[in-house]
């Protein structure tokens, strides 16, 4: 296989790899919450993160776009994570 056809599958499998985020961030969207614990979301963003850094350095377009638009996806879940905690926290009383 020529090396764009290997590209091509590469993209091909981190399409389907990312479907598992994109509609878990689309269920957490219509929620308006995320419904995974915040934990996943700050592994997910410090893994992620790391394997930019390493897909940049190895050149690997496949892996540069499968990790980069994954960070916007846990950022925006941990937005929105946040947004829900200030709503849910009693209000500060002064004395």
């Amino acid at each position: 296989m020529p090396e764009w056809g290997w590209v091509a599958l590469g993209f091909v499998g981190q399409a389907l790899f990312s479907m598992r985020f994109i509609i878990q961030w689309l269920a957490s969207e219509r929620a308006r919450r995320s419904i995974v614990p915040v934990t996943f979301w700050f592994f997910s963003l410090g893994g992620g993160a790391t394997l930019l850094i390493y897909a940049i350095y190895r050149k690997d377009p496949v892996f540069i776009v499968g990790q980069g638009s994954g960070l916007v996806i846990y950022v925006r879940n941990l937005m929105l994570i946040r947004r829900e905690q200030r709503q849910a926290a009693p209000p500060e009383t002064t004395p």
